[in-house]
């Protein structure tokens, strides 16, 4: 498909289509590059997260469908505090993605929510390239606004319904355990957090509490490995829960800000 560019009906349909020399040289090199390791979604420069074709490149971290879990908070929240009639101010919701890498968290929630209003931060001026890219194929970058910062630092954004992230973290300790591939490719600053993991997350979550309104909510990625820390960490905080993936590992972290 890559190669011919075309989609997987055409592939499939035309199974006596011969390459040309130059369809040939182009897979013989995308073969080779996938067998040194680079991953596949850098070769092509396209990764699908939440229903969208996204553009990925090795500025940023690949999207992965657990990541969708935080998306899925999202919108079981809202649920929520619709049903239970609870202020969420569901056609004007105010929502900031910290650290949004492509901007697949940020224009999941755009498509989700066609009224809110979306705020995406990034240290890395290349990621943010991509971000925005990604968000005006899908005519999304009228909605999101993006800031260059270090994670919440230096905006003047409060009264937020949500603070959202898939910040690094992986410690330096556990790299061994990576993928070699993720180790050798993918963004070590996407991926490591430090020497315990919890490093970037500690630092979002005062951030986050002065960003939220009362009642607001942090939803944070994480692994199985720093989920007792990062519940350590959100002491002080309302409803408290880390939810797992469908592998039964703990995955998701959120919690509220308290009211008072």
């Amino acid at each position: 498909m890559f190669t011919l560019n075309c989609d997987r009906a055409y592939l499939f349909a035309h199974p006596e289509r011969e390459l040309t020399v130059d369809e040939q040289t182009r897979y013989d090199a995308a073969l080779t590059e996938r067998a040194r390791g680079v991953p596949a979604q850098y070769i092509t420069g396209h990764q699908e997260f939440w229903g969208m074709d996204l553009i990925v490149s090795p500025a940023v971290l690949i999207p992965r469908p657990e990541t969708e879990h935080v998306i899925e908070t999202v919108l079981a929240l809202v649920t929520e505090e619709r049903a239970g009639g609870q202020e969420c101010r569901p056609h004007t919701i105010r929502i900031l993605d910290a650290g949004t890498g492509s901007g697949c968290i940020a224009l999941a929630l755009a498509k989700e929510f066609p009224r809110a209003e979306i705020h995406a931060t990034d240290l890395s001026a290349a990621a943010l390239e991509i971000a925005r890219a990604n968000a005006a194929r899908h005519q999304f970058d009228h909605r999101i606004e993006f800031h260059k910062a270090d994670l919440l630092e230096g905006l003047n954004l409060a009264d937020m319904d949500f603070v959202v992230s898939n910040l690094p973290y992986v410690g330096e300790s556990e790299e061994d355990q990576v993928q070699l591939e993720v180790r050798k490719f993918e963004p070590r600053n996407a991926v490591f957090a430090g020497p315990t993991g919890t490093e970037v997350i500690a630092r979002l979550i005062p951030q986050a509490h002065a960003a939220l309104r009362p009642g607001g909510w942090l939803i944070m990625e994480i692994s199985g490995s720093i989920a007792d820390e990062t519940q350590h960490l959100l002491r002080g905080w309302e409803s408290v829960r880390i939810s797992l993936d469908l592998q039964s590992i703990p995955r998701v972290a959120r919690a509220r800000r308290p009211s008072r």
